[in-house]
């Protein structure tokens, strides 16, 4: 006979089960950012997930832990699939397979494995990428839709980038508008990668498989920011609505930031953490020494999460304030 003592709760989802939803919510990303940047895209995905897998497999293997369960938790496949969806569509094909050895050797075994890593590991991955292949990993493909002819010329500045150089040049934003680069919110063709991200994530928090604290937190963050800038010199600082739809923004603050071993698990502390990565990231696209920065960002606040929970602890049942202590 089965015994449930309140106020406990059955396990009803297995951590492969969210994996699962999180592949699923990244589908029509996907789908539109092949149909809109090419094959490469799907290219990076299968070499990165192959290789996450074969690393996980050795690691497990070396630990003498058991291969199955490890295997098929589907942790392995959401790190390929994130790493691949932040590196170049035409990087060269080493660039995916080095990127993905790293994420799971040094992002995720070296601390001990699932659960036990303090950074999110496709962020790892791509942060030693991004120091180590810079040439690599900031040449970018123009919009070229698999129904349409090849371009002429094969790559091109991110929005992001573009902006950044032509603000250094002393242009302003009024003028750089209709420059190829730029969409009707914020990069051509990557604005409505961004709107398949949030349909994504919104699918997430509709399934409960996340939570709305860091998501909103992080686009609050960067919005909080971005708005006063932007209303005091609106040719010199973007608007909130282009930095939320420029970059990985969308697919930080649902996908990456969210990330349920390294992020904080408090309430409050998820809010506290969204909203810093959101400001981090801004800190870095405005000042900093890189054109987006949500993988430092998240990995800044990946430190920080320990403490965050620690301050931030939910009211114990029976008690009055957030303190267990009588």
């Amino acid at each position: 006979m089965k015994h449930e003592s309140p106020p406990f709760l059955p396990v009803t989802t297995s951590f492969g089960a969210v994996m699962r939803e999180v592949l699923i919510a990244l589908t029509p990303g996907v789908l539109l950012y092949t149909a809109l940047f090419g094959w490469g895209v799907l290219r990076n995905i299968l070499l990165a997930v192959l290789t996450c897998m074969l690393a996980e497999a050795l690691a497990l293997h070396l630990r003498r832990k058991p291969l199955k369960p490890f295997l098929l938790d589907g942790s392995a496949i959401v790190t390929g699939v994130l790493l691949a969806l932040s590196l170049p569509p035409i990087a060269p094909a080493w660039i995916a397979v080095v990127g993905s050895l790293f994420a799971i050797l040094l992002g995720k075994h070296v601390y001990g494995g699932l659960g036990y890593n303090p950074f999110n590991p496709a962020m790892v991955g791509y942060v030693v990428l991004l120091i180590s292949f810079p040439v690599q990993m900031t040449t970018w493909p123009v919009l070229q839709p698999l129904w349409a002819p090849a371009p002429d010329a094969l790559s091109g500045a991110t929005a992001l980038d573009h902006v950044r150089t032509q603000l250094g040049l002393a242009r302003t934003l009024s003028e750089i508008r209709d420059d190829a680069p730029i969409g009707l919110i914020a990069g051509h063709g990557w604005e409505w990668i961004a709107l398949a991200w949030l349909g994504g994530g919104l699918y997430l928090l509709w399934r409960g498989t996340i939570r709305w604290q860091i998501p909103v937190g992080m686009l609050a963050g960067l919005s909080s920011i971005a708005l006063p800038l932007w209303a005091t010199d609106p040719d010199r600082y973007a608007s909130p609505l282009f930095h939320c739809f420029a970059g990985a923004t969308m697919l930080g603050a649902f996908f990456i930031a969210t990330d349920p071993v390294s992020a904080a698990t408090t309430p409050r502390g998820r809010l506290i953490y969204g909203c810093a990565i959101g400001i981090l990231v801004y800190v870095i696209r405005t000042w900093g020494g890189y054109p987006d920065g949500v993988a430092f960002a998240v990995l800044l606040l990946n430190l920080c999460a320990p403490m965050i929970d620690r301050y931030t602890p939910p009211r114990v049942y029976g008690h009055r304030s957030n303190r267990s202590e009588p």
